[in-house]
């Protein structure tokens, strides 16, 4: 397992990367938006000088407020273009995988309009995809696509599309954490993760792990059973970086933990089924 941060769009990408080296993060989840790090502003050869010299990797991250549903078609053919813009950077700096949030702000559309909107730019990005090899996943996110059944409405006419779990969104706006069901009908599809803590209701606070009412083990549980092993990205937004410091060694030990107890339990069956 990898564990990772998202750089502060307001800040210079190189120093982000600086302080996770110091860190020793495994990877950036590098967002491109404005206002510091859009795609038109970010140095491309330097950011993948800096990832080499930390030897870090890098998950590709797009701001969740890309319009690729408008019903305004000018207006979502431009998304569909800035999202290429960075598919291609992205490619340059090493990822494998890019997100994308679903759009879902759609006045006086109803939902088919919405998700029929939202395959075809889907649809479209998937040529550039494949050119650059650099995978799709989309991000569940409260109210809208946050089950496997409104996730589905997405994946499953999109074989080629990824799934990226947001722990802490998957707590929102629901009567339970929706993180198992998606992970039982999607976790083949699962490609990246994000984890961070709230307290359920409306707010997307990103508390460090412990501060809200999500379980932790319970989650990653529900992660390891699906046999992942890849990148979780903590969203932890807090100025005081012990808060990230404490969610990172805790993660890092609850996995292993889990890790170890599934071990040996598997040894303990095998050994049963050897004395029979």
């Amino acid at each position: 397992m990898l564990i990772g941060a998202m750089n502060h769009p307001r800040r210079d990408v190189i120093s982000e990367i600086g302080w996770m080296s110091r860190l020793k993060l495994d990877f950036i989840d590098l967002t491109l938006e404005p206002p510091a790090a859009a795609s038109w502003l970010v140095d491309v050869k330097e950011i993948r000088r800096a990832l080499d010299d930390a030897g870090m990797a890098v998950v590709g991250h797009t701001a969740y407020y890309v319009p690729i549903a408008s019903p305004f078609e000018a207006v979502r053919r431009a998304a569909v273009d800035e999202l290429r813009k960075c598919l291609n950077i992205f490619y340059e700096v090493g990822a494998r995988f890019m997100n994308i949030h679903p759009d879902r702000n759609i006045p006086m559309h109803d939902r088919g309009f919405v998700v029929r909107r939202n395959i075809e730019s889907l649809q479209e990005l998937e040529v550039d995809s494949q050119q650059c090899n650099v995978g799709l996943m989309i991000e569940n996110l409260p109210g809208d696509y946050n089950s496997p059944h409104q996730l589905g409405e997405l994946l499953d006419p999109l074989p080629f599309l990824g799934l990226h779990l947001d722990i802490g969104h998957a707590n929102l706006i629901v009567p339970h954490n929706t993180t198992e069901e998606i992970l039982k009908a999607y976790g083949t599809r699962l490609r990246h993760v994000h984890l961070h803590d709230n307290r359920g209701g409306h707010a997307d606070l990103h508390l460090p792990l412990g501060a809200g009412n999500i379980d932790l083990p319970w989650a990653l549980r529900a992660l390891q059973r699906t046999g992942y092993d890849g990148t979780i990205t903590l969203e932890v937004f807090s100025e005081d970086r012990n808060h990230f410091i404490y969610s990172r060694d805790l993660l890092r030990r609850k996995w292993d933990e889990l890790n170890t107890r599934a071990a040996a339990s598997a040894s303990a069956v095998s050994g049963s089924l050897d004395l029979k």
